[in-house]
């Protein structure tokens, strides 16, 4: 993999990482009442890891079209509390029944089913006062926070990501097509990481040309994020990963490596990733961050692979 020799990826994830951390315990709720449990849990799933890539593509997005990525923290810190619920939710019982999650026992596990449920619920509501928070609306061009609520409201619903998570479960054990996996994964999972993206961008006051250069990207990106998540149930290191593999392979999931089998599903992510980094060019070195989170992505895929050692990517 070409790695830059003037961009520091470590230090910008650090900076900015460490900057989303401090928002959400800034303005996470402190617990005064009875309501303590169900935020105990909320803490407890929102502040278990997790690589915070969503709004780290928020903020991305908003300092490619030459926004202040600073101001813009609070609505990053929304989107992952949209994630964190999302997950929650997934893990549950009734739906992928995962005991895992970055590692520690899923919400429903630590806590249970019920709590889980009203955490997540809560996670969402915190989102959106972030979103709308007087802090941040002080700070941003108040039409252009109401298309990026829009946006994200419009990607996590019910023909975004609830939609593709019904139509993951409709598909469990039934024989599925291409065309059937891509819509699931493009509305279950690209929907909100283009979101994320175009969210930062407009906030920052990205232009129409700017927006659909960074459209092609986030799609790409999220694409392969989704197929190299796919292959990681199966190639992937459980203590790395935060979770038990082969766990799509025991409830029938419909996923790429199921359709495609293994080395061609590695080469579809390769393709994506390519595909995204080359969308870029119209940003000339303004969009290193972003080439850098893509091939972070593709560094998900442990090094032992066959495909990987084998191939030679250069971009």
């Amino acid at each position: 993999m070409e790695k830059s020799n003037f961009f520091d990826f470590n230090s910008y994830l650090k900076v900015r990482t460490q900057k989303i951390e401090k928002v959400l315990e800034t303005y996470f709720p402190k617990a005064k009442s009875y309501e303590e449990r169900v935020i105990s849990a909320s803490k407890y799933s929102l502040f278990a890891g997790g690589k915070r890539f969503r709004p780290l593509l928020c903020l991305a997005g908003c300092e490619v079209v030459g926004g202040n990525w600073e101001k813009i923290l609070l609505f990053a810190a929304g989107i992952e509390c949209l994630h964190t619920y999302s997950l929650i939710h997934d893990d549950l019982p009734c739906m992928d029944d995962d005991d895992l999650r970055r590692g520690k026992p899923s919400c429903h596990k630590a806590f249970d089913p019920p709590t889980a449920i009203l955490a997540g619920d809560g996670l969402q509501a915190l989102a959106f006062e972030l979103f709308s928070h007087p802090d941040l609306v002080k700070n941003v061009n108040k039409r252009r926070l109401l298309k990026a609520i829009y946006l994200i409201a419009k990607a996590i619903g019910l023909k975004g990501m609830v939609g593709g998570q019904m139509v993951d479960l409709l598909m469990e054990g039934k024989k599925g097509s291409p065309r059937i996996l891509k819509w699931i994964h493009f509305h279950k999972t690209v929907c909100l990481i283009e979101a994320s993206l175009l969210s930062g961008a407009l906030l920052g006051g990205a232009k129409f040309k700017e927006l659909k250069v960074l459209s092609s990207y986030g799609k790409n990106l999220g694409f392969a994020f989704q197929i190299i998540d796919d292959l990681l149930d199966i190639i992937g290191d459980e203590k790395k990963i935060g979770k038990k593999t082969f766990s799509d392979i025991k409830k029938q999931k419909l996923t790429y490596p199921a359709i495609f089998g293994l080395e061609k599903t590695q080469k579809l992510a390769v393709k994506y990733i390519e595909k995204a980094i080359k969308s870029l060019k119209f940003f000339g070195t303004r969009a290193e961050p972003l080439k850098a989170l893509a091939n972070f992505i593709l560094n998900r895929i442990p090094t032992n692979s066959k495909f990987v050692q084998n191939e030679q990517i250069s971009f």
